[in-house]
């Protein structure tokens, strides 16, 4: 499955309202954890597909990253039923994420 690109506009439906547990990535394009932490993201969306798993630009979508408080890069957030169940700021390796799901 591919990776969503996720954004104020579809963020309810996509995050929110997903029947999947979504895997949120929330990255900048300048940062350098989040360019070694994004093929991790990209293969947790091919390996299990009962999720979802979507990244959001932080710079592009500022009221959703002070909504969560991400205050640091990446962030990654597990959401199941529309609440937020785990939490990992800074690279976070794929077992992690994976024991988390």
């Amino acid at each position: 499955m591919s990776v969503f690109i996720i954004n104020e506009e579809n963020f309810e439906e996509e995050v929110l309202k997903s029947d999947k547990t979504v895997v949120l990535d929330f990255y900048a394009d300048w940062c350098g954890p989040c360019k070694m932490q994004s093929p991790i993201i990209d293969k947790l969306s091919e390996e299990i597909s009962t999720i979802k798993v979507g990244k959001i630009n932080v710079d592009n979508n500022p009221n959703i990253a002070v909504k969560y408080g991400i205050m640091s890069i990446p962030t990654i957030l597990i959401i199941k039923n529309g609440e937020v169940k785990n939490q990992f700021v800074g690279l976070t390796g794929e077992n992690k994420i994976k024991e988390s799901i």
